[in-house]
C-alpha cells in the first residue's frame, strides 16, 4: 500500500527523543512504529491496550501524596550520607 497521507502533531521533545530511542533499539523508526500502533488499533476496534485510571490502595496514596509534598517543598524530606545510614534509620 502506498504511503501518500501524512499526520502533523506536536509532542514533547523529551517523549519524542526517548521513543526514538526505545523504538530504534528494536530495529525501527517512530514512523514505523506509530504505523504499526494505527494497524493494530484497526485490528483491535480501538485503542491497542486498556486505558484507565490506575487504583492504588491508601498507602501507596500516601506516600504519593507525602513525595508530592517533599517535591513541591511543603515538608522537608530525609537525606542521609550514605546507604548504611539510611538502612540504619529506617531499621529505628
Amino acid at each position: 500500500m502506498a504511503k501518500s497521507a501524512s499526520i502533523s502533531m506536536r509532542v514533547n521533545p523529551q517523549i519524542k527523543a526517548e521513543a526514538e530511542s526505545i523504538y530504534g533499539s528494536l530495529g525501527m523508526t517512530l514512523t514505523e512504529a506509530i504505523n504499526i500502533f494505527l494497524h493494530k488499533s484497526i485490528l483491535e476496534g480501538g485503542l491497542p491496550f486498556e486505558v484507565r485510571q490506575p487504583r492504588y490502595n491508601s498507602e501507596t496514596e500516601a506516600a504519593m501524596l507525602e513525595a508530592r509534598d517533599m517535591l513541591a517543598g511543603k515538608m522537608p524530606a530525609e537525606s542521609y550520607d550514605s546507604a548504611s545510614a539510611m538502612f540504619a534509620a529506617l531499621d529505628e
